[in-house]
């Protein structure tokens, strides 16, 4: 447990605020405030959301697609692109494919690893404080978030600690509101932290395309304006074998320009690897995903006994859409924590700070709480 002299952080993900959301019968914002309330009776001195860091694991993942998609004849381990964000895919990825596959898997830290970085180097030194002063919790829908907050690329060996130290489920702040025996909704709402001046916290904020963080539709946009000159209002996904495995293409003049696929769940990520495996796979980026349904369908995530499951993930995804959309590029605060903590878009401090390394591991378990 943290002792007093720690400054106690909590990072909640968008997608446990949608799932405790539904089980309250709350809409987002007035479920974010409200547990922003216990929190902070409970000894908490900061609550933050990590849309705020999925900016940063975003504008990067853009990024290094553009630069990987135009280095592509140099280099013919480049391409696909294999998002990072899901590590339960990263765990089988290392542990089942190792060297073959880590070169595809983006190097963008996840929203949850930005937010480490955030709070343990710029939050600390906003607050002059060492970051092991502080002790940092976040509230994720997922089990392997556990596995991957302790991943020794995410501990800081000068000062003994680790950029997240602890990771709650979903079902887990649930089981504290039923021990601390608080009623969300009974709550006075309180108003949310900012990480940063620049930042306004009226009112939670998310991304566009789909409860895994959008990594698909951020990228794609992104690609399709500056590869190639062309402004996509709307991205048309066409599901393939089923609707957790879905294609989407940017096309000119009846020519392939960017062809791009989500893959969500074990089957349609072993079927991905094994094309890739035998040179078939067609596609440039791929937003993997280890549960079906992505994201929102976490392990951590809160069941309904008397509901219906299919019908509870319509409900949370209905949530989880109602708030507002920010494009990262625009969102405030973003710029300035580039020029003044990291030094700008491609500086090492960005390098060390807002990506990560992987590692080929002999076989051992593919990880805990996924939903194969």
């Amino acid at each position: 447990a943290p002792s007093q002299q720690r400054l106690v952080v909590v990072s909640v993900s968008p997608q446990s605020r949608a799932s405790l959301a539904a089980r309250f019968q709350l809409n987002p914002t007035d479920t974010a405030r409200k547990l922003t309330s216990f929190f902070k009776k409970i000894g908490v001195h900061f609550v933050f959301d990590t849309a705020f860091s999925r900016h940063f694991s975003l504008l990067e993942s853009q990024r290094e697609f553009v630069r990987r998609f135009r280095g592509q004849a140099d280099c013919r381990q480049a391409l696909p692109l294999l998002a990072s964000a899901c590590p339960g895919w990263i765990c089988y990825a290392e542990k089942t494919h190792g060297s073959f596959i880590l070169p595809h898997i983006s190097t963008a830290r996840s929203p949850q690893q930005v937010m480490g970085s955030l709070v343990k180097d710029f939050f600390a030194q906003q607050q002059r404080l060492t970051p092991d002063k502080i002790y940092h919790v976040t509230v994720m829908p997922c089990y392997d978030k556990k596995l991957e907050a302790s991943r020794p690329d995410f501990f800081n060996q000068e000062h003994q600690t680790r950029d997240v130290d602890c990771v709650l489920t979903t079902g887990e702040v649930f089981r504290l509101l039923e021990e601390e025996d608080v009623s969300l909704p009974d709550l006075e709402p309180a108003p949310l932290d900012s990480l940063c001046s620049g930042a306004s916290a009226e009112e939670p904020t998310s991304h566009r395309g789909g409860g895994s963080g959008g990594y698909l539709e951020h990228v794609f946009r992104h690609a399709a304006r500056e590869l190639f000159g062309i402004h996509v209002a709307e991205v048309t996904y066409k599901p393939l074998r089923n609707k957790d495995f879905q294609e989407v293409t940017l096309e000119k003049e009846g020519q392939v320009l960017l062809h791009f696929a989500m893959a969500y769940g074990f089957r349609n990520i072993q079927n991905l690897v094994q094309r890739l495996k035998r040179g078939r796979c067609p596609y440039h980026y791929v937003e993997v995903m280890a549960c079906p349904s992505g994201c929102l369908n976490g392990g951590g995530q809160l069941q309904a006994p008397d509901r219906p499951s299919r019908e509870l993930l319509q409900h949370v995804e209905r949530l989880y859409g109602m708030v507002r959309a920010e494009m990262p590029e625009d969102a405030p605060g973003v710029q300035e924590l580039y020029t003044h903590w990291l030094q700008g878009t491609d500086s090492e401090c960005a390098g060390r700070l807002l990506h990560t390394q992987y590692h080929a591991v002999e076989k051992a378990n593919t990880g805990l709480g996924i939903r194969w």
